[in-house]
């Protein structure tokens, strides 16, 4: 779902308390070749909320005392398993649910005092992205350009950032979900924001998607200095993506800080793989020895281990079990935690 409907355009010179917004036309009238913005003033965190609840009935909380904060400049990742509260804490970000938001700054500024016009610094895209399947790529961002008062000298260089500028006639309707994804994202980007909130945005995608919506949220990072803000389920899109992790689970907050820190918890596992020639057997004659191993496919085992054992050891075993091995693969054992983290009651 696209958010705009639940915002009203924002006028020419509307107050936001003592801050005076500047009309959307006239942040947009250069060409947007690069979509960086000057900043007069950097804030810390671009998102940032202070034991956020919420319920939508009396006995069950959805969100319980959530505390999020998301440094300026950053690739956040908000993970979490499905039911978790990730979307419902994305909606109250964006202003789509009723109740107090006195709790929620984004940019810096409370957004209980400066809703809608907070919006003209962020872009956002819950869920599905509302697009007009009829029209090209182009004639979507120039109707949304016509409503809004953008200037259309946009266009062309936001389709080029999304890796759109290639599709011409063809209508929206023949994209593929992740050129789709995409050019909901340009919808979300087209006023420069300082901020991007994307609701599960690999959601479905096939592997060539999944890498192509990867790829663009590290650029609009690098390149354009935006702060992109995520929810997924992933893990392993999340470790490849970002750098700054949240991880939610039953409404609670269990883990916040950067991907580096958490890969580098005492006590977390190893996950080693082994390239044999033939995983099955080799499997077999290995389950006595690590009652935990998994054949990955017919050439690759994966052995969980602690911190303290050695591979060596392992690739020891396992040449003097007659099984060749032709690679090895370590990775901390991030997948393992986390399951046994959000199966915990």
């Amino acid at each position: 779902m696209d958010t705009r409907a639940f915002h009203k355009p924002v006028m020419p010179f509307s107050v936001c308390k003592n801050l005076v917004i500047l009309p959307i036309t006239d942040r947009l009238a250069e060409p947007v070749f690069n979509l960086r913005t000057n900043h007069h003033m950097q804030h810390e965190y671009a998102i940032e909320t202070h034991n956020l609840s919420y319920s939508f009935s009396k006995t069950d909380k959805v969100i319980d005392s959530l505390s999020l904060r998301v440094p300026t400049g950053s690739i956040y990742g908000f993970l979490g398993p499905n039911g978790a509260g990730k979307t419902t804490t994305m909606k109250l970000l964006c202003g789509m649910l009723p109740g107090k938001h006195s709790n929620i700054s984004l940019l810096g500024k409370p957004l209980d005092q400066c809703m809608p016009e907070v919006f003209a610094e962020v872009g956002t895209l819950i869920e599905m992205p509302s697009l007009y399947l009829n029209l090209t790529a182009y004639d979507n961002l120039r109707h949304l350009c016509i409503l809004n008062g953008y200037d259309s000298s946009v266009i062309d260089p936001i389709l080029e950032t999304v890796g759109l500028a290639h599709t011409g006639k063809k209508l929206a309707k023949a994209f593929s979900l992740g050129m789709k994804q995409r050019l909901g994202i340009a919808t979300a980007i087209i006023h420069k924001p300082k901020l991007l909130m994307l609701d599960e945005p690999v959601n479905g995608l096939d592997p060539a998607g999944i890498v192509e919506i990867r790829n663009l949220l590290i650029r609009l990072k690098e390149e354009h200095g935006i702060t992109v803000f995520i929810s997924s389920h992933m893990l392993s899109e999340i470790e490849k993506t970002c750098d700054h992790i949240g991880i939610i689970h039953r409404g609670k907050l269990r883990y916040q800080g950067t991907m580096e820190g958490l890969t580098n918890r005492p006590g977390l596992s190893k996950e080693v793989q082994f390239i044999v020639e033939d995983a099955p057997a080799a499997a077999e004659k290995l389950l006595p020895v690590f009652p935990g191993i998994r054949v990955l496919n017919n050439r690759a085992i994966q052995i969980n281990i602690d911190e303290d054992v050695q591979v060596s050891d392992i690739n020891r075993k396992l040449v003097e079990l007659s099984i060749p091995v032709e690679g090895i693969e370590v990775k901390k054992g991030l997948e393992e935690w986390f399951m046994n983290m959000t199966n915990e009651k």
